[in-house]
């Protein structure tokens, strides 16, 4: 990849303009609605604050859950749009609807220097088929567009890919600073150069692995996914999580690793239990896994080899837990990788849900030199792949 291959904010003219904004605030809620994890809206305030600040106004799509089409009203974006204001620290205009000439007027007739809120696009049944007239619908609240919603750009969605046919667009800060990231990564890093790859499913990774063996030094490999490997060298794995159909492509990945030079790390040593329970008996095991238990952790001789793998890294990138962090019993492995990318005098980009969640969890995420807002759209870039709300924009 290459850095941002689109215009930047500095080409649009804002002033006096109602600037559609594609954000991300797909925020986690608690059960009494409250947000429990802003980043995603503090990501977009350096663009929306721009476009206040040159007399512009932003008019703000985002999704939220999954109403497949239709409206669900514990999905609507009222808790996001109160949220905003407070960190804006300037009006939100919070709208029930996300189309229409009602939403026009009101628009128009907003107090200057308020931000708007439109309702839930994915309420709307074509905004996840990329349908093109409710693309139009959306151009015909602004006079410009501008993406930002990173965590959505592997989409072709209305209102990420459609929106650019029909208005002047541009890239926001947050997109800048997300490729930039991984372009740091990719091109041309400071080596040695280690990913650390995690997660359940190594069909999920095997794509990244591929591209990623001809860049980096090092793939530390945990999770879920290690064990396909290890049962693809004839170790056995007992009940641990294993995708079968995957063997031939794993032992392909681990021969190209031997013939470029890549260390191809895999876990030694497991935090094995009987069954996926927090209160289940464990044991430490390895390389292999007796029948009757699975791997839920990588063991502390891995821990002790990966942490100082990461340790002489001049780049990390990581993307995915070591274990099953969520239970106390299995989160050793994950905490202990968070806290070595921590230490690590390093450039450290650390994305995917359940990595971002553990590195907040433990208070580390300052200590990161990026935190990404976009899992799936991380992992394409990791794969070599274009991302569709990006070229949009060009």
């Amino acid at each position: 990849m290459s850095a941002l291959n689109a215009p930047t904010l500095e080409s649009l003219t804002l002033r006096d303009q109602r600037v559609l904004v594609r954000v991300d605030f797909n925020v986690p809620l608690d059960g009494q609605g409250v947000i429990r994890d802003d980043t995603r809206i503090r990501a977009a305030l350096p663009t929306l604050g721009h476009i206040l600040e040159q007399g512009g106004r932003p008019i703000c799509l985002c999704h939220f859950g999954r109403p497949k089409g239709a409206v669900v009203e514990a999905l609507r974006v009222d808790p996001i749009a109160a949220r905003l204001q407070e960190l804006l620290g300037s009006p939100v205009l919070k709208l029930d609807e996300s189309t229409g000439a009602l939403i026009q007027e009101t628009i128009a007739g907003a107090a200057p220097g308020t931000t708007v809120l439109l309702e839930n696009v994915r309420f709307n049944a074509g905004e996840t088929r990329g349908d093109e007239d409710l693309a139009r619908a959306y151009a015909l609240l602004g006079d410009c567009f501008v993406g930002e919603a990173f965590g959505a750009c592997h989409r072709d969605h209305a209102s990420v890919t459609g929106i650019p046919r029909f208005l002047p667009s541009a890239a926001g800060r947050l997109l800048e600073k997300e490729v930039g990231a991984f372009a740091r990564v990719l091109d041309n890093p400071r080596r040695p150069l280690v990913a650390i790859l995690g997660g359940a499913k190594v069909s999920d990774k095997l794509p990244v692995i591929d591209h990623l063996l001809e860049r980096v030094d090092a793939i530390l490999v945990g999770g879920g996914m290690a064990y396909t490997f290890l049962l693809a060298q004839g170790i056995e794995v007992g009940d641990s999580l294993v995708q079968s159909e995957q063997l031939d492509l794993c032992r392909a990945a681990e021969a190209k690793a031997s013939e470029r030079g890549v260390r191809l790390l895999l876990p030694e040593d497991h935090v094995a239990a009987e069954r996926l329970a927090s209160d289940a008996p464990t044991q430490i095991c390895g390389p292999a896994i007796p029948a009757g238990w699975m791997g839920l952790d990588i063991g502390p001789r891995t821990t002790l080899r990966y942490a100082a793998a990461v340790a002489e890294a001049s780049t990390v990138v990581w993307n995915g837990p070591m274990g099953v962090f969520e239970m106390e019993a299995f989160s050793a492995g994950t905490a202990a990788l968070a806290r070595a990318l921590a230490d690590c005098g390093g450039y450290t980009v650390v994305g995917g849900g359940d990595s971002v969640a553990a590195v907040a969890g433990l208070g580390l995420s300052a200590s990161m030199s990026h935190i990404s807002t976009g899992g799936g759209a991380g992992l394409r870039l990791l794969e070599g792949r274009a991302l569709p709300g990006i070229e949009a924009l060009g």
